[in-house]
């Protein structure tokens, strides 16, 4: 092959390389820019957590009642369904829940109650719920025994649907998984819960302590905390009872010591010891007590015979063999040698200890001989109470010990030492105090502050509140029906402001009943007015003034009769206010005046 002929094969030897090189350059700009822009447009998109919504039907503000509406795409659960004990102006009312309205309105998206423990003002309202809407339970062994005691005493125990959950375990409830977290309170078997929701965990505290020695099972379980707060927290709803209350909550083993030495102090008497009935760790130590000094045990109080029962069939009352006696027995016992645990640490009127006081106690008279000790420290408004039935123990010539000196009770609640812990471990990005009323919602939101939350992500809410939870935001939305609903023997609701504000005005001023029969056709008066007075002034006394009011009522039914008005409800009015003038100005006060009109 010539020189020539060679060298032309060898540009298009090179040529073609060239070409190719450039192609293949070209290829691959042209794929790395298509596989550039493939990532582009395949990339998953940063997709916006759903928000959760939170409503607060009770427990805001106030100390009880406590239910809190928990809301996640369509989901509802509800954590804890308590009652309220009645104010002193809410005269004639047994019970306080909350409105369950809402609860109505959206049941059909309600997945399950959670109970966070087993006293009054976390599970008292759950009858009166179920017997609405019938939702699944979730509770630990003992919360769940004192529930369906609760609910066998309503008939509805058949139909209820209890489940039990250990603490340590997790349950799903629609799109929400709850682990449930042991924690210590002043009765066994407490828990709070890690709520995981689509739209971010929600750590709710339940009533708690940290007790490193507790006198049943193991203390709070703190490494559960720290493992949700360090998978990330959304919102922390946290107890504040004992928010005002500096340092530590001391532990529930500080009373044996105590108790220990007033056996000792009350050698020749008679003990009776008021606590809480739920106070399932108190009673053990008093058995403990009595054990120790040979004494025997009963118990007095509805409430206390029912919460010991459960306890002791699930296992969480260790009894002595023999020590326990029917309160029936106490007068086959020297004094020196009987305990009598009873109801009433809060001065209940219907109470066991409160009868006892007053003398009203079918089985027990107290008396010199008798030591008692009142093991609980008055909630918040029942001071008034506790302080008559000490005064009327004393004046039947007990011995009475219910100071906070000689140590016979510590609160199941942590101070501001342990919720430091718990926000400290949690480390939410929003925080929510619950369960207490202003001074203790504020305190905890300014303890929250004070370790480094800003106050814009702090919510201090009320009953009926909602929030409305994001990654980035919390915000107040309309708020749900919510309110009081009071219980009057078997009427639920039937009792309102207007109701209460009647028994009010008759408690403060009387009744005055005017009686009078009319007429039938012409409204001229054929009997009376007859005059009835029932709290108002004593008859004897004052029948000058019952006379004008007689002849005034008279007067007015004369002057209807001749102008032809025979409108009752007029008639009534008139009678109303003319009388009203006159008994204030014979006396300053404003009776209740009811007029009683018939035709003949």
């Amino acid at each position: 092959m010539s020189t020539k002929k060679q060298h032309k094969n060898y540009n298009m030897k090179n040529n073609r390389y060239s070409a190719n090189r450039f192609n293949n350059h070209n290829t691959r700009q042209s794929y790395d820019r298509i596989t550039k822009n493939k990532g582009k447009n395949n990339q998953p998109k940063q997709v916006k957590k759903p928000p959760v919504k939170i409503s607060f039907l009770g427990g805001l503000n106030e100390i009880g009642k406590n239910i809190t509406v928990v809301e996640c795409e369509g989901d509802i659960i509800l954590i804890d369904c308590g009652m309220a004990f009645p104010d002193g102006d809410m005269l004639g009312v047994d019970l306080v829940i909350p409105d369950f309205s809402y609860i109505e309105q959206n049941q059909d998206r309600v997945r399950g109650i959670v109970l966070t423990h087993g006293h009054e003002d976390h599970i008292g309202g759950l009858p009166f719920l179920l017997s609405k809407v019938n939702v699944p339970l979730y509770g630990t062994p003992l919360t769940l025994g004192l529930v369906e005691n609760k609910l066998r005493e309503h008939s509805l125990i058949n139909k209820a649907k209890l489940n039990v959950v250990n603490a340590g375990t997790s349950i799903k409830l629609g799109c929400m998984e709850i682990k449930f977290i042991h924690v210590n309170h002043s009765i066994p078997d407490s828990v709070a819960f890690a709520i995981k929701t689509p739209g971010g965990t929600i750590v709710h505290s339940g009533d708690f302590k940290i007790d490193c020695t507790p006198i049943s099972g193991d203390m709070i379980d703190l490494s559960s905390f720290a493992r949700v707060g360090d998978d990330g927290v959304l919102a922390l709803l946290a107890e504040s009872t004992n928010a005002e209350r500096p340092g530590y909550t001391p532990t529930e083993r500080m009373v044996s010591e105590s108790l220990d030495n007033l056996f000792k102090k009350a050698e020749k008497y008679r003990i009776i010891i008021a606590t809480f009935a739920s106070n399932v760790n108190r009673v053990q130590q008093i058995i403990n007590c009595a054990e120790k000094y040979g004494r025997k045990v009963a118990f007095s109080g509805r409430s206390m015979v029912n919460y010991m029962d459960v306890a002791k069939r699930l296992g969480y009352l260790s009894l002595p063999e023999n020590i326990l006696i029917d309160i029936d027995m106490l007068g086959k016992y020297p004094p020196e040698q009987v305990v009598l645990v009873t109801t009433g640490s809060q001065g209940e009127p219907m109470s066991a200890l409160s009868r006892m006081a007053y003398s009203d106690h079918r089985k027990v008279m107290v008396g010199e001989g008798d030591f008692i000790i009142i093991s609980a420290n008055p909630i918040p408004g029942n001071e008034k109470t506790v302080g008559n039935v000490v005064d009327e123990l004393l004046k039947r010539g007990c011995k009475v010990i219910y100071e906070s000196m000689y140590d016979v009770h510590v609160s199941g609640h942590a101070c501001q030492e342990e919720l430091k812990i718990l926000h400290r471990l949690v480390k939410p990005r929003f925080f929510i105090p619950v369960h207490g009323e202003q001074k203790h919602l504020r305190k905890h939101a300014e303890l929250a502050e004070f370790l480094g939350m800003e106050k814009k992500n702090i919510f201090i809410g009320d009953i009926g509140s909602t929030v409305e939870i994001t990654e980035d935001s919390l915000k107040e939305v309309a708020k749900v029906p919510a309110g009081k609903v009071f219980v009057d023997g078997l009427g639920v609701g039937d009792v309102g402001t207007i109701v209460l504000r009647d028994r009010k005005h008759l408690g403060q001023d009387g009744l005055i009943i005017i009686v009078a029969s009319l007429d039938v056709y012409d409204g001229h008066v054929i009997s009376g007015p007859d005059i009835v007075s029932r709290g108002f002034v004593y008859v004897r006394e004052n029948e000058g003034l019952l006379d004008e009011v007689r002849n005034l009522a008279l007067e007015i039914l004369e002057d209807c009769a001749e102008n032809n008005i025979h409108e009752w409800g007029i008639i009534k009015n008139r009678i109303k206010d003319e009388i009203s003038k006159l008994i204030s100005q014979r006396t300053r006060r404003t009776p209740m005046i009811l007029p009683i009109l018939q035709e003949v």
